[in-house]
């Protein structure tokens, strides 16, 4: 398991993180663009100023839930369903879903066991609740379940904003008698809904875990292990520090293609316009075709990064604009030149073991 500590000036290992976590481990250490080496156990990846730590367990144990509830059985909650039910880490895998006919969707799908519109129900007896509506949501969703939680119940989820998400729902569902841990599977795809659902979706894919002061260690662990067993390789970081990474790293690049996809097929333009969108328009504005409600949700959530990094980029993109209007030959190809090298030893290193 992948654990992540606060930034350093100096690059060093250390024997705990910035929580105060124990970290039984390899400390690994990483720095700029250098390409990743093997020895044994220690695995060096150089991608930022941060220390990270790499357990030595190859593979948790396959711990056994006897019931994961999973909240939402979209894309994410589906895939949770269908990766747990093939690795059988659950006697029972069940759904709450807001609509009737969601139910049946559901079950063709195999996404879980059986699936209910009623919280209560769908909550009753699980060790685990994994939430996986859009962010907003949440509050409302956990509060009608809470009087049904099994005491000592883990709850986790899978938003993509972490700091006010954790801090409202920590107490709440210490207050039952349970304990919420964060979580952000660093997976997905533009489709929605179960049917775009595949068990195979968090292979590879970093799982940012969350933890306070306050949480355990035993459940942290758990949830951890959780990620691992479904292939996922789990990261740990504090939720501020998570929220202001994937501003840059997630949701700038979304409102960035977002926007090219409003600006470019906008029907102000010639209908000629779209004919000569092509691969590379495609692929850049692909993740434009996500879900606008949750989307909604995530900008709103992360507002305090975003329009921090948002503003970075507004100027860094003016720089470039200066450069054309003064036609500063040499400071456009450093421009190009630049964002290769960057991105092609991103690519090299493997500084993001997702996929890409």
């Amino acid at each position: 398991m992948l654990r992540l500590a606060e930034p350093r000036s100096e690059m060093f290992a250390a024997d705990e993180d910035s929580d105060g976590l124990q970290c039984p481990g390899t400390p690994v250490t990483f720095s700029a663009f250098a390409l990743p080496t093997l020895s044994g156990p220690r695995i060096t990846h150089h991608v930022s100023r941060f220390t990270f730590y790499v357990s030595r367990l190859t593979l948790s144990s396959m711990s056994r839930w006897q019931k994961i509830t999973v909240a939402g059985v979209g894309l994410l909650g589906g895939s949770i369903g269908l990766a747990a039910k093939q690795r059988r880490l659950a006697e029972r895998v069940c759904g709450l879903v807001r609509r009737p006919e969601s139910i049946a969707e559901c079950l063709d799908a195999g996404a879980v066991d059986e699936a209910f519109t009623d919280p209560a129900r769908a909550v009753e007896g699980a060790d685990l609740v994994v939430l996986c509506t859009p962010i907003a949501q949440m509050p409302a969703r956990v509060a009608k379940f809470l009087p049904a939680l099994k005491r000592g119940a883990i709850v986790t989820d899978v938003g993509s904003v972490k700091g006010g998400i954790v801090a409202e729902l920590e107490p709440l569902v210490s207050g039952a008698g349970g304990e919420f841990i964060g979580s952000h599977p660093m997976a997905g795809a533009e489709k929605m809904g179960v049917g775009a659902a595949r068990a195979d979706l968090f292979e590879g894919a970093v799982c940012v875990v969350t933890p306070t002061v306050n949480s355990s260690k035993h459940a942290v662990q758990k949830v951890e292990e959780f990620w691992q067993n479904l292939g996922g390789l789990p990261l740990q970081m504090s939720p501020e520090q998570h929220d202001d990474l994937v501003s840059r790293s997630s949701h700038l690049p979304h409102v960035v293609a977002a926007e090219l996809a409003n600006y470019v097929l906008s029907p102000v333009h010639p209908k000629e316009q779209a004919m000569l969108c092509a691969t590379g328009f495609r692929d850049t504005t692909r993740v434009a075709s996500g879900s606008p409600e949750m989307w909604r949700d995530i900008a709103l959530a992360n507002r305090k990064h975003l329009a921090r990094v948002l503003g970075v980029f507004i100027e860094d993109l003016q720089e470039f604009q200066h450069a054309l209007e003064t036609q500063d030959t040499k400071a456009i190809e450093e421009f190009f030149r630049q964002a290769k090298e960057r991105r092609d030893a991103w690519r090299a290193s493997s500084a993001s073991p997702s996929p890409e």
